[in-house]
Parts: structure tokens; sequence; C-alpha cells
């Protein structure tokens, strides 16, 4: 219990340094900063989950299309 009241009380002094931080022009540019490159990180999950879905859906079709291949040539 005590560590819980330690984090939220860490996490209370960290919200509130950074948002008397986000004041300054220099902490407003650095959380700009912080805010784009985790946007491109997410963009970039987001493109790369796709593209290997869209490869994960092709073998399916393929190994569907062998399987049918087969089943037709054992009729």
């Amino acid at each position: 219990m005590k560590n819980i009241v330690w984090l939220i009380v860490g996490a209370a002094v960290g919200f509130v340094a950074a948002h008397q931080v986000s004041k300054t022009p220099q902490g407003k540019q650095f959380f700009d900063d912080v805010d784009e490159k985790a946007r491109e990180f997410g963009s970039a999950v987001v493109e790369g989950y796709k593209q290997r879905e869209a490869e994960l859906r092709a073998a399916v079709a393929e190994a569907e299309d062998t399987i049918a291949d087969l089943t037709n040539r054992l009729k």
C-alpha cells in the first residue's frame, strides 16, 4: 500500500513539473518534439502491422490454394 502511495505522489509531482516546464518556450518545443516522435513511432507500428497482416493473409491464401489443389488431385 505504501508503494502505491509513493507511485501516485511521484506521478502527481511529475505531472506538475511537466506542466510548469511546458509553459516555457523550450519546454513547449521539447514536448512538441516528443509528441511528434511518438506519433511517428505509432504510425510506423501501424504501417508495420498492416504490412505483416498482408503478408500473413497472402500466405494463408496460398496455403488454401495448395490444399484445394491437393484435394482436387485426390478426387
